[in-house]
């Protein structure tokens, strides 16, 4: 899918609650990959880090505990709500992490001061996914490495599976055009755009985890209603039809599902690194 000149605001624009419900649900499925992207840019102790499209700062907070306190994270975000549940989050053993309310295609930094800029799901909600590239560039050290995650298309993952299954059902057109732009980062649209932005030692390749969330009972109404297309199912049809939503994602995922309510899921995405 193109990249959309709409797309921090119909993508991932979150009112409310719900960045605090977020950071919340989010937790459990993001946490392998933001350790894989980490582990893919090489943090030492001392480093400069930029966390782009930084969220509740799953990613800042764990970049902190491992450049250290020699170490410096900033982590930026279009969303001042996000941001604010990051601030709040953020470990007091490590409070040199900045949090700067900007868009990635205008980043208010000089050139050459970061070793590493990571981006863990953000890449597909960029506006202009080239000019962030460029500013991601623009801001790495000669050397610095670059890292993004953007999920593999919705059908590799069960759980996403189960999400469109009932955005189809409860939804419609307002909930699948969000949902639709969480997967419109494949690897061939990232890796061109960052050769487009002067990268080199380009390299794409998917990871898959096997996650297990809470009991769904509990856990995928609670999700839901912290990603967009699940706002949008509430905007439409109530408290209500969101329960009913969700309700549809647990029992698609039944046969993952284990004795004691929780359900171990395999999640895809892909994971591409690049040096400045």
């Amino acid at each position: 899918m193109a990249s959309s000149p709409k797309a921090d605001e119909t993508g991932f624009q979150l009112k409310g609650s719900a960045p605090e419900r977020y950071e919340e649900y989010s937790a459990p499925i993001m946490a392998p990959f933001v350790e894989a992207v980490l582990d893919a840019v090489d943090l030492c102790p001392g480093h400069q880090v930029l966390d782009l499209a930084a969220g509740t700062g799953f990613v800042a907070r764990a970049a902190a505990a491992r450049v250290g306190p020699t170490g410096h994270v900033t982590a930026t975000d279009f969303s001042e709500a996000m941001l604010k549940v990051a601030a709040a989050h953020a470990p007091r053993m490590y409070p040199d992490i900045e949090f700067t309310v900007a868009p990635a295609d205008r980043l208010p930094y000089a050139d050459d001061t970061f070793d590493a800029v990571v981006c863990q799901q953000g890449v597909q909600f960029f506006p202009d996914l080239g000019a962030a590239l460029v500013e991601a560039s623009r801001v790495l050290r000669a050397g610095g490495r670059f890292a993004a995650t953007a999920w593999a298309a919705w059908d590799r993952s069960p759980y996403f599976t189960a999400h469109h299954r009932a955005l189809t059902e409860y939804g419609g057109p307002p909930a699948l055009e969000p949902f639709a732009m969480a997967f419109s980062c494949p690897a061939e649209r990232l890796t061109a755009a960052l050769t487009d932005a002067g990268f080199h030692e380009i390299v794409s390749h998917d990871v898959t985890f096997g996650i297990t969330l809470p009991p769904l009972a509990d856990f995928a109404p609670g999700h839901l209603s912290s990603v967009p297309w699940g706002q949008a199912i509430e905007d439409t049809g109530g408290p209500e039809r969101l329960a009913q939503a969700a309700a549809t994602i647990a029992t698609t995922l039944a046969d993952h599902t284990n004795p004691d309510g929780t359900a171990t899921i395999p999640f895809t995405s892909t994971l591409v690194t690049a040096v400045r």
